[in-house]
């Protein structure tokens, strides 16, 4: 019989090694150990007495799918190389930084748009269509939700399957500009290195000094990823809008992120206000760690789709 969530211990252990995953994508996954029964259990019991679940995901749902993440212990971007993302101010206000990005982007755009949901993301798609997912807030920008299903879903940080233009707003699929840059560079190439979170990869400066840029072809403005850059901050009517999702929801289950940025951390401060049940899935300490009642260490992939909906 499944105990109710405030009678279960804090900081569920688990045990047994990992399950194997696929030896492509392996690579970006942190070590961890696989779920045991009794942790299982436990997180089963927190899922089913949600009737209005709300979810955040992060980067540590999408490595399954090959996509690395930047801050996980010897596999995340920072472990690996000296290489930073890069800066909304930086590449606003300077063209040779915006030239660099998307020449690096326009190498990497075919492989990082050809990943796929595994099977996190499908498990969380199921939630939503049997009625206990009432919203997801995701602050990955790969759209692997979207291809997935989900639709209660809000990309906090935007998605890079979309372009907008800075100065008259307008929203282009990434897909057209790929053609646009294309026509503009005719017979200009570049070998790709490793292919980085936000979608773009390691070019040196002078591989990129002959790359073109389109401007917006509605305005002649400058164009940019739909996506939350470092330094930047989210849209003040996409926080107020999931915080009223928040607050009509009665459970909060974190999938895969460390909640190290803000922009999601906030949302936990503010369930821990409402003193809503929170869970936390991710290989790895988190941020907000002190603030749940359940703390399970594994991969999103194999947990997931092992819990049963009533």
């Amino acid at each position: 019989m499944l105990l109710p969530w405030r009678s279960l211990p804090p900081r569920v252990a688990v045990g047994r090694c990992a399950s194997t995953i696929q030896a492509s994508v392996q690579r970006f996954v942190p070590a961890s150990s696989s779920i045991d029964s009794s942790a299982l259990e436990q997180l089963q019991a927190f899922v089913s007495q949600a009737s209005r679940l709300f979810v955040i995901s992060g980067a540590g749902l999408s490595t399954e799918s090959g996509i690395p993440d930047y801050r996980s212990e010897g596999v995340g971007l920072y472990a690996r190389t000296n290489r930073r993302p890069m800066q909304h101010s930086e590449f606003v206000r300077s063209a040779k930084s915006r030239q660099r990005y998307w020449a690096r982007n326009y190498v990497g755009w075919p492989q990082f748009s050809s990943h796929q949901p595994n099977s996190a993301h499908l498990a969380l798609r199921d939630w939503e269509e049997k009625g206990k997912l009432h919203w997801l807030v995701t602050q990955n920008v790969d759209a692997l939700h979207l291809k997935a299903g989900q639709q209660r879903l809000t990309e906090l940080h935007g998605s890079t399957h979309r372009v907008v233009c800075l100065d008259c707003g307008q929203l282009t699929p990434r897909a057209e500009l790929q053609k646009r840059f294309a026509a503009l560079n005719p017979g200009w190439e570049a070998s790709a290195g490793a292919v980085a979170p936000d979608g773009d990869v390691f070019l040196e400066d002078e591989q990129v000094l002959n790359f073109r840029v389109p401007a917006c072809d509605a305005c002649g403005g400058v164009l940019k990823p739909e996506v939350t850059f470092f330094g930047d901050v989210v849209n003040r009517a996409t926080v107020h809008f999931v915080h009223n999702k928040l607050a009509e929801s009665d459970a909060v289950l974190v999938a895969g992120s460390s909640l190290q940025v803000f922009s999601g951390y906030r949302f936990l401060l503010a369930a821990s206000g409402r003193k809503l049940p929170i869970a936390i899935l991710n290989i790895g300490p988190t941020r907000a760690d002190h603030l749940t009642d359940i703390r399970v260490s594994a991969r999103c992939g194999e947990v997931l789709p092992a819990i049963q909906l009533s």
